[in-house]
């Protein structure tokens, strides 16, 4: 028996080199004319090296994480004799795993002369690194012995995108997930989705596209496509889902966010795709008392009075019992009176406050100058830099 494995691969177009001269060098319109004649060249621009005519892989190639990994396993009989009890087993060894992908386990009866056995294998690639594909044959000839015989291809699994992230954790228990994308492949890339699979704990929105005439386009234009090293950043918000959002202290913990899906298309539209572990997060320290604000005009009138709402919230496991001091600075003044008493904030729970502030400096101001303090314990928690206003004066308003 004689044992073939062909890897199935989309063709290439033709490249040919063009090879023309100007018409007053000797060989004339010579070079011009077999081009013209050339099958492979485009009719009205043979010039260019790309043909219209497809090529047969002449090679392996390269085999990337996430794509499908296709081959052809033939064993044919080049003898004059019958063999029976024919069973082709193939297997492929990764790092941490071995995989049958044989389509049938059962043996074939017998083989004739000249007569082959196919069989095609598919396997989405999942792992980086070496794999080796190992085929085995076994079967009985005529007088009744047992053959069998192996065979090994060995071949590499390159990783075709680099995918690296960034987190940045609001306020308003947000988080904005930065996601850049480089193609480290040396062709170009069809994005076809790049989308985030979030936690059960929240809803996600994609910021990675404008409105534009009242219909939504992509930030990256009409043509998705990535070329070899260029990175593309995607951008999405999270938040957390209603029923999460009440519990302080369950959003506070949470540092699994979600994963990430790409799908692509290479070439003659090979497919690939790739699915990202759970993405993590340094789950922000908000302390025993948690200060947000809730609302804040961005411009206010200098020297008039101007209303935020607070929230505050007991993110530790005792209860409180809080006492508001309001501190004025050089530019901000506090309206209302200091040191009043709050009551007792039970672990989870949180309180709004109605505050009422007054500027008598233009520009960019900080609001500052809170203090709540924990009479149980006696200890004070200061805030400072809570948010930004912007100052005008009444008239530049108008």
């Amino acid at each position: 028996l004689i044992f073939a494995v062909m890897r199935l691969t989309k063709p290439t177009l033709f490249t040919n080199i063009p090879v023309t001269c100007e018409e007053r060098d000797l060989p004339g319109n010579l070079f011009n004319q077999l081009m013209k004649d050339d099958p492979s060249t485009v009719k009205g621009a043979e010039t260019l090296m790309l043909g219209e005519m497809l090529t047969l892989p002449q090679n392996f190639g390269n085999i990337f994480l996430g794509e499908t990994f296709s081959s052809y396993i033939s064993v044919h009989n080049d003898s004059n004799q019958v063999v029976k009890d024919i069973l082709v087993k193939a297997d492929l060894q990764t790092s941490s795993q071995r995989l049958n992908l044989s389509a049938s386990s059962a043996a074939v009866a017998e083989l004739k002369p000249d007569c082959c056995i196919d069989d095609v294998i598919h396997h989405e690639v999942k792992e980086i690194g070496t794999h080796i594909l190992v085929c085995a044959v076994s079967y009985t000839t005529q007088t009744g012995e047992k053959m069998y015989f192996r065979k090994f291809f060995k071949f590499q699994v390159l990783k075709p995108l680099d995918v690296k992230t960034k987190f940045y954790n609001a306020e308003t228990d947000e988080v904005f997930l930065e996601a850049q994308i480089q193609n480290i492949t040396t062709s170009p890339m069809f994005m076809e989705k790049v989308s985030l699979e979030p936690s059960m704990m929240y809803n996600v929105a994609e910021l990675n596209t404008v409105d534009t005439a009242g219909e939504s386009e992509s930030t990256f234009g009409s043509r998705t496509y990535l070329q070899p090293m260029d990175t593309r950043q995607y951008l999405y918000c999270l938040k957390p889902k209603q029923e999460f959002a009440e519990k302080a202290g369950v959003i506070k913990g949470v540092t699994v966010i979600g994963k990430l899906d790409i799908v692509w298309k290479t070439n003659l539209g090979e497919r690939g795709r790739l699915q990202t572990s759970q993405l993590q997060r340094m789950a922000p320290g908000y302390g025993d008392v948690r200060l947000s604000l809730e609302t804040i005009p961005d411009t206010v009138n200098l020297e008039e009075p101007f209303d935020i709402t607070c929230k505050i919230t007991n993110c530790s496991e005792r209860t409180m019992d809080l006492v508001l001091e309001m501190c004025n600075t050089n530019s901000i003044h506090w309206c209302g009176v200091s040191g009043r008493q709050l009551g007792k904030l039970h672990p989870s729970s949180s309180l709004h406050l109605a505050l009422t502030l007054l500027s008598s400096v233009q520009g960019l101001q900080s609001v500052s100058g809170l203090r709540l303090t924990d009479t149980f314990l006696k200890r004070t928690y200061e805030y400072d830099d809570i948010a930004q206003v912007c100052v005008v004066s009444s008239e530049v308003k108008q």
